[in-house]
C-alpha cells in the first residue's frame, strides 16, 4: 500500500464544492466492505469527480475491517471520514492502550505489515468536518455548542491525537465522567468529555448531561432523556448536522439533522445519501452479527 504525506484535515473543505460532482455520505459502515461496495456500485459514484463523506466507525465486528481502512486511505483524495468510537478503539488497541473485545475483528490490521502506517493515517483523521452549512460528525454535537465551538473543540482533541503524547492520551481516554460539559474543565477530564460528546452521544439529560446506558429507539425513550437533537435550547440549528453511530434510531433527516447508521453490522442496511438532493439509497446487509451478544 501506498502511503502518501497527506495534509491534516482542517475544518473547511471548500475544495468539495464544485458543480460537476456529486457529494455523498454514508453511514457507519463497521468493516461490511461488501456492503460498501455493493453502495458505491449502485450509486455509481466516481473517485475522480464525487467525493464522499463517511459517519465513522469504519471499522470492527464486521468482516472486512482490514479492507475497508485500506479503501479509505487509498481513496483520501475522494474520501473523507471522522473518527468514530470503534476506530479510536482500534487506535486505543494499537498502542496497547485499549482492552481487546472477543467481538473486535481489528486484530488483521494489527498484524498487518503496513499496521502502524494504516494507524498513523487513521490518528490523523479529524473529529468534526465542516463544508458550507453542513457539519459532519460520527455521535453529535452538544446541544449548548454553537458550531463554531464545536470545530475548536474538536480541534482542540485532535491536536492530541496528533501529537507526540497521544499515548498518554488513549490511556485517559476511556470513562463516562464528566457527564456535563463544563468551560472551566481542564486536561484530560475536559478531553474526554469532548471526545464522548463527539462519538459516544446519543441521549442526553434534561440538564444536558451524557447518558451512555440507553441505545435504543426514541419511541422507547424514558420521559427523563431526550436525544441530543431535540433539546429546546439547541444552539447548532443554523447547519445541517450530518452522523452515524445510532443504530436504533435509522435514517432521519429533521431537525436540521440526518442520522445515517442504519445497522448494517446488525443485518440491517447501509445507506448513502446524496447531500445536494437529499435522495437516500440503501443495499440490505449480506448477514449481521447477534446484536444480543454485543451491545453496541
Amino acid at each position: 500500500m501506498i502511503f502518501q504525506n497527506h495534509a491534516v484535515r482542517t475544518a473547511t473543505l471548500s475544495h468539495f464544492t464544485t458543480s460537476a460532482m456529486a457529494h455523498y455520505a454514508i453511514g457507519d459502515i463497521q468493516g461490511c466492505f461488501d456492503e460498501l461496495t455493493a453502495l458505491l456500485g449502485k450509486i455509481g459514484f466516481n473517485h475522480g469527480t464525487d467525493t464522499l463523506w463517511l459517519t465513522g466507525d469504519i471499522v470492527n465486528r464486521g468482516p472486512k475491517s482490514l479492507e475497508t481502512l485500506q479503501f479509505c486511505i487509498r481513496h483520501e483524495n475522494s474520501v473523507q471520514i471522522v473518527l468514530g468510537n470503534h476506530d479510536l478503539h482500534l487506535l486505543a488497541v494499537g498502542c496497547g492502550e485499549g482492552a481487546p473485545k472477543r467481538s473486535d475483528t481489528i486484530e488483521p490490521i494489527l498484524k498487518h505489515p503496513d499496521g502502524k502506517k494504516m494507524l498513523d493515517w487513521l490518528r490523523a483523521q479529524p473529529l468534526l468536518i465542516r463544508e458550507g452549512s453542513r457539519v459532519m460528525v460520527h455521535a453529535g454535537i452538544l446541544p449548548q455548542w454553537r458550531i463554531a465551538k464545536a470545530e475548536s473543540l474538536a480541534r482542540e482533541a485532535e491536536a492530541e491525537l496528533r501529537g507526540k503524547k497521544y499515548v498518554k492520551f488513549f490511556s485517559k481516554m476511556y470513562g463516562n465522567k464528566p457527564a456535563a460539559w463544563d468551560e472551566g474543565l481542564e486536561g484530560y477530564a475536559r478531553l474526554r468529555f469532548i471526545v464522548n460528546a463527539f462519538t459516544r452521544m446519543r441521549a442526553l439529560t434534561f440538564k444536558n448531561e451524557l447518558d451512555f446506558d440507553y441505545k435504543s429507539t426514541v419511541k422507547k425513550m424514558p420521559p427523563y432523556l431526550r436525544p441530543w437533537f431535540k433539546a429546546p435550547d439547541r444552539q447548532n440549528l443554523d447547519r445541517t448536522i450530518i452522523f452515524g453511530h445510532w443504530s436504533s434510531l435509522g435514517y432521519t433527516n429533521a431537525d436540521n439533522v440526518i442520522s445515517l447508521d442504519t445497522g448494517a453490522l446488525w443485518g440491517g442496511q447501509l445507506t448513502a445519501v446524496n447531500l445536494e438532493t437529499e435522495e437516500i439509497t440503501q443495499v440490505q446487509a449480506a448477514g449481521g452479527i447477534d446484536w444480543k451478544s454485543f451491545a453496541k
